[in-house]
């Protein structure tokens, strides 16, 4: 048994309007917000580095935990956009957050990271104890790189996010996951050293708009639950078109998916760690309804996690 006992965020302070990024790749602010919804974005500055935004997530989450760093016992970070290619910033941001001689586990998965670091978590919570885990992305680096593409330059932000799994109490129970693989995409979307991203953008969001709705309807119909009786979507924030894609695709009110996107634009595998930390500041959860947590990414990897209110 596992549950999910607080969220945190950390965003930066420089915010990037999409006027600016379209000016990058010659187009207009308009044009970026119809393909994607994006309005703006935050850019880390130079000195901040990817450790150090997942530290002052992870710093954030175990405050609303009303957590020590003691209790901690491990720690999952995931980012697909760290400085050095090894150690990754597990270490590092185990270091800053003052965990001391417990396992800190890098997982270099780009946006679906976070959602494959959740579910990890919950089959090892009762065996480990509790487990941090954090997304924390500084995608900013890699848009920056030339050439810059249009459909490309103009999505990424940077943030981290996090969250704590207990093997005790919590404010949802993980009732199931699912998460999947398929390297036969793994063209479509990848970044190599120093190089831009590339992407195939039709497969991204065919697949994407596939894929997604598929894991939801797996795990909600393994325990009898239609899509309309979840009462919030909290989903990696890679497209507003593809969350209306995936809403339509389960039939469900577009406005169960909370979008935080058109604020922080796309920022990988942290972005849904950041969507549930600002979901939960927002709301309160009403004991027994059923959350899905979602994400899709670079690989091609995917998956959804069933949790419900205690």
């Amino acid at each position: 048994m596992a549950f999910l006992k607080a969220f945190g965020s950390w965003l930066p302070e420089r915010v990037v309007t999409s006027e600016e990024a379209a000016s990058w790749v010659g187009t207009d602010a308009q044009w970026v917000k119809n393909v994607s919804g994006i309005i703006e974005r935050r850019f880390a500055s130079d000195t901040e580095t990817v450790a150090d935004m997942a530290a002052r997530a992870g710093a954030d989450c175990l405050e609303r935990a009303g957590a020590l760093a003691s209790s901690v016992k491990m720690l999952l970070v995931t980012s697909g956009s760290s400085e050095r290619q090894f150690p990754g910033p597990a270490s590092a941001a185990a270091e800053k957050l003052g965990l001391k001689d417990i396992p800190a586990i890098d997982l270099p998965l780009a946006s679906a990271g976070s959602l494959f670091a959740m579910s990890l978590a919950s089959k090892l919570a009762e065996q480990v104890g509790e487990i941090l885990v954090i997304g924390a992305e500084k995608m900013s680096r890699l848009v920056a790189r030339e050439p810059q593409e249009r459909g490309v330059a103009v999505l990424f932000g940077d943030g981290a996010g996090a969250c704590l799994v207990s093997p005790e109490s919590g404010m949802c129970e993980v009732v199931d996951s699912q998460i999947a693989s398929d390297g036969s995409f793994s063209e479509d979307l990848y970044a190599e050293a120093d190089s831009p991203i590339r992407m195939n953008g039709r497969s991204v969001i065919l697949q994407a708009s596939r894929k997604i709705p598929g894991s939801i309807r797996t795990v909600l119909e393994r325990h009898g639950i239609l899509p309309d009786q979840v009462s919030a979507f909290l989903m990696h924030q890679a497209n507003q078109n593809l969350i209306v894609r995936i809403a339509e695709a389960l039939g469900v009110p577009s406005e169960r998916f909370y979008s935080n996107i058109d604020r922080y634009g796309n920022t990988s595998s942290a972005s849904m760690l950041i969507a549930a930390a600002e979901w939960c500041r927002e709301h309160t959860f009403t004991p027994g309804e059923p959350v899905v947590f979602a994400g899709f990414g670079a690989g091609f990897h995917w998956g959804a996690l069933l949790a419900r209110a205690t």
